[in-house]
């Protein structure tokens, strides 16, 4: 969904009419449409909490997510939907976010957790994973990549504006992906 020549079969091109019909078929597989994409980091957590449900937003969290969520909502955009990290912390800071966007779907995943796609280059010393982890979480990382981020599609008729909450790493994928 990235690429609209990638979406025709060439092997059924006519004889006949060549390249025609192959532009023709390619403006049907063209994107008519944009999709927003809004990558927001979770708001600040509490880092003693040993488990997930127990890394909570701090209170300075909370009111980072409230002025996300007002930012969000001034820019006059109508959103499609907020898909956010099944993560404690991203599911408070989108439940918070929420309230400034009324009507706006909300869906929770666990592909963009947050997680080691990669090795640090250069190594950093506060965070060391397992190697076994950069193969698990960066295998379901580019499963998130390839499965929200791709070109609108070809029956989309107006722009639509998304918003994604998840974890620095997972954006630092995306972006440099």
């Amino acid at each position: 969904r990235r690429e609209p020549l990638a979406l025709i079969n060439l092997k059924k091109k006519n004889e006949e009419t060549g390249e025609e019909e192959l532009a023709s078929r390619l403006d049907h597989c063209k994107a008519k449409a944009t999709r927003h994409i809004f990558l927001i980091r979770h708001s600040q957590y509490n880092l003693d909490g040993r488990a997930d449900k127990d890394r909570t937003l701090t209170p300075l969290g909370r009111e980072q997510a409230e002025l996300t969520g007002h930012r969000l909502a001034s820019l006059g955009l109508k959103f499609d939907q907020i898909i956010h990290s099944s993560m404690t912390r991203a599911t408070e800071t989108t439940e918070i976010i929420s309230k400034h966007l009324p009507g706006v779907k909300k869906i929770s995943t666990d592909l963009l957790r947050e997680g080691a796609p990669i090795e640090p280059d250069p190594p950093v010393s506060h965070w060391k994973p397992e190697a076994v982890q950069y193969y698990e979480d960066g295998a379901r990382i580019e499963a998130a990549f390839r499965n929200f981020i791709h070109r609108a599609d070809a029956k989309q008729e107006e722009d639509s504006y998304e918003i994604f909450v998840c974890h620095a790493n997972v954006i630092r994928y995306i972006v440099c992906r």
